[in-house]
């Protein structure tokens, strides 16, 4: 992982505004703003970081997004691993960001990773299915009873009154709607939906967590081929500042 988003919710109206763009390279952090971050007057520069122009560069992850990272000292931190299937040879804080979205209960910023193309010209995601808290029970008793591996499919949920890009996720047989899909990724998902081979594209049970908090409770994977012209996080919002 060597790129993350920060997005920011507006108070008033809650819109997610992609702000910041945060890379590493080496031993080098860099933090940019970026277009998102003058889409609304109500947004305010982060921390230290008051510049909206300016390229910030560490040699350490910045506090604002270190704080997000839960230490490798507390009790919980071999549970968040094994719910999120790292390894804990392998994993890195960007990772850790990238799965958990960096969320805070005090704040209305997350963190998220922009789709890559692999090697071999297929599309992988990994994420964590939204709003389980919200469904009934027998949706929930659905969740708890898949298996790792279980095949899921995407619905365009275009008559959601609360988002009218929501994309929701639901089981087959039967069929009941298990979440939905990270509101960050509804826009590129979209795209791989109205592809020419939107068959092709795959959403499987990464693993279900039935001891972790709501937002970690069912960790997904998407595979699918990369459609010619896909350009995922590019232009508008997305452009740096700096």
């Amino acid at each position: 992982m060597t790129k993350l988003f920060l997005a920011w919710q507006d108070p008033e109206d809650r819109a997610w505004y992609p702000v910041g763009l945060l890379t590493v390279e080496g031993d080098r952090y860099r933090f940019v703003y970026t277009q998102g971050a003058l889409a609304s007057e109500r947004f305010i520069p982060l921390g230290i970081m008051q510049d909206l122009r300016k390229r910030y560069e560490s040699t350490e992850l910045f506090p604002l997004f270190s704080n997000r990272v839960l230490p490798k000292s507390r009790p919980e931190y071999r549970d968040l691993l094994h719910w999120l299937n790292l390894n804990a040879d392998e994993v890195d804080p960007l990772q850790l960001l990238a799965l958990t979205e960096g969320i805070r209960k005090t704040d209305t910023l997350t963190v998220f990773p922009c789709p890559t193309e692999q090697k071999d010209g297929t599309c992988l995601v990994h994420f964590f299915s939204h709003g389980i808290r919200y469904l009934s029970k027998e949706a929930i008793d659905r969740v708890h009873s898949l298996d790792s591996g279980v095949r899921l499919y995407l619905m365009l949920d275009i008559q959601n009154e609360y988002d009218e890009y929501a994309i929701a996720i639901r089981t087959d047989d039967p069929k009941s709607i298990v979440g939905y899909c990270p509101r960050y990724l509804a826009t590129d998902f979209r795209q791989l939906l109205t592809a020419p081979d939107p068959k092709e594209v795959e959403v499987s049970v990464e693993r279900i967590n039935r001891d972790a908090p709501a937002q970690l409770r069912m960790l997904c994977s998407l595979t699918g081929p990369w459609p010619e012209g896909f350009r995922p996080c590019e232009g508008g919002h997305y452009t740096p500042l700096a």
